[in-house]
């Protein structure tokens, strides 16, 4: 089985990513292959480079994300250039990545996928695991954890589907309101009801 793990910012997905990493699970993680996938030389470099220019490129030949974010920020149009050089580029590696787990013998995959809902890659799982949060404790996190103020935190979780959107796509919701061994044990009854196993 694929299963897809999806949140929201500060839902707390990447804890239960590791909790399945650590049950054995082979992960396949989007935003790992997102930084993989522009590292000195790729080729997606080389197209961003051409797209946005070369002093998008740092003297050590990485990408320099302030600068682009700079150009990207607020720009519908330049956002879009950037998202159809970069996201085929990591769909491709997510599948192969996936592909190579299943003929190493695994027999369930996770696809951890931040914008999974956002980005319209149901057909890439065969279940969705959405990691939910309340509003309230969703905000207190984020502040907390990128010391942002309050408008700045709005804004991020504003810029993402609202939370129950995502819960209504979802075949299981585990709430992470509570304490990290409520998540776990949320999750571990999913996965004895889906019957899976790394």
């Amino acid at each position: 089985m694929i299963i897809g793990l999806t949140g929201s910012i500060a839902s707390g997905k990447s804890t239960v990513s590791a909790m399945l990493k650590r049950k054995g699970f082979p992960i396949v993680d989007a935003d790992e292959i997102a930084r993989l996938v522009v590292e000195p030389g790729s080729p997606v470099l080389l197209d961003i480079s051409r797209q946005f220019g070369a002093d998008i490129i740092k003297e050590d030949g990485s990408l320099n994300r302030e600068k682009l974010g700079g150009l990207i920020f607020g720009n519908a149009e330049e956002r879009e250039k950037l998202n159809g050089i970069i996201h085929p580029a990591i769909r491709q590696e997510m599948l192969r990545q996936k592909d190579e787990w299943l003929s190493r013998g695994a027999q369930t995959v996770i696809m951890d996928i931040p914008l999974l809902f956002e980005s319209k890659l149901q057909s890439f799982v065969d279940n969705i695991i959405v990691v939910s949060v309340s509003p309230e404790i969703q905000k207190e996190r984020l502040i907390a954890r990128n010391v942002l103020s309050q408008e700045e935190a709005d804004a991020r979780i504003s810029s993402q589907l609202p939370m129950e959107i995502k819960e209504q796509g979802a075949d299981a919701v585990l709430s992470n309101n509570g304490t990290e061994e409520e998540t776990e044990k949320q999750l571990v009854e999913v996965l004895l009801e889906w019957q899976v196993s790394p």
